[in-house]
């Protein structure tokens, strides 16, 4: 793979040439869009605070899942590392469309939605619920490199991944890495790693990434198959971000999976998988009647 700065990767959300930003997108795996989510910063910031102390209230009573334990409020937390103030930290926070408006209506920020078609095509629907990820200050987690596909495996494209800073993030706070071109090198085999499925990290050191240090308000997007991780949170703060996903009327998963084991499980009925029971908001477009048989 060639060398990539971040000049190749970048436009601004202000004078956004979406048919320009979608052959980035292309032929890199990722993109940066600069200030595109800036409307909805305050209130997803104010949404994100109130789950993180409903969290934090409730951190106490979990039940144990086999990704790490599920609070009260259906927050998932890991392992902490040594020397954590406690054994447990947050990770995946219960943040989705059917919780907070504000982020239900920047899925549909029209901008976002224009890029997407460039890539996707005119018939879109959003993949999953959202997700919002925190970092806990002074330790929160690593995010091994990895591809999303190892988690859900997709029949065609698969989801375009639109990773949103909630605060400005740098180096010190866990900004994203991501591999540019990765995108082309096909589903990689993943081990089970401290936060869940990862690539070998001895094969993928974080010196073939590249970081992107950004603004509250900027956006990452990402191919599926795009590696992409991110280091710990070493600041005395919080470290949010909100993720939309969006994939093609007609895709579906055909392998999901947290572990190793059970990823193993999954390819198996993968020929099985099918779009019955996969079907999601439609954002752009019109769902199309396919006949079967």
């Amino acid at each position: 793979m060639k060398s990539v700065s971040m000049n190749d990767l970048e436009v601004s959300a202000a004078a956004l040439d979406v048919k320009a930003a979608a052959e980035i997108y292309k032929e890199h795996g990722c993109l940066v869009v600069r200030g595109l989510m800036l409307p909805y910063v305050d209130a997803m910031r104010r949404d994100i605070d109130l789950v993180i102390q409903e969290t934090l209230d409730c951190i106490d009573d979990v039940t144990e899942v086999p990704e790490g334990w599920s609070t009260a409020n259906g927050a998932l937390l890991i392992p902490a590392p040594e020397g954590f103030k406690r054994d447990k930290q947050m990770m995946c926070m219960p943040m989705s469309y059917d919780f907070s408006a504000a982020f239900f209506q920047s899925a549909h920020h029209p901008p976002t939605l224009d890029l997407v078609e460039s890539i996707l095509g005119p018939d879109i629907e959003l993949f999953q619920l959202g997700q919002c990820l925190v970092k806990e200050p002074v330790g929160g987690h690593p995010k091994n490199l990895h591809q999303d596909a190892a988690y859900f495996e997709h029949k065609y494209e698969g989801p375009i991944g639109q990773l949103n800073y909630v605060i400005d993030t740098d180096l010190n706070n866990g900004c994203l890495h991501v591999v540019p071109g990765s995108h082309r090198l096909g589903m990689l085999r993943h081990e089970d790693t401290l936060s869940h499925l990862g690539l070998n990290a001895d094969e993928w050191p974080w010196e073939k990434a590249l970081p992107i240090e950004g603004r509250a308000g900027d956006s990452i997007f990402f191919h599926v198959k795009c590696i992409h991780g991110s280091q710990p949170n070493r600041s005395d703060a919080p470290r949010p971000v909100f993720i939309h996903r969006y994939r093609r009327a007609d895709d579906y998963i055909v392998v999901s999976a947290t572990t190793t084991e059970n990823r193993a499980e999954a390819e198996k009925a993968a020929a099985q998988a099918s779009k019955d029971n996969q079907r999601m908001l439609m954002v752009r477009g019109f769902r199309r009647f396919e006949r079967e048989g």
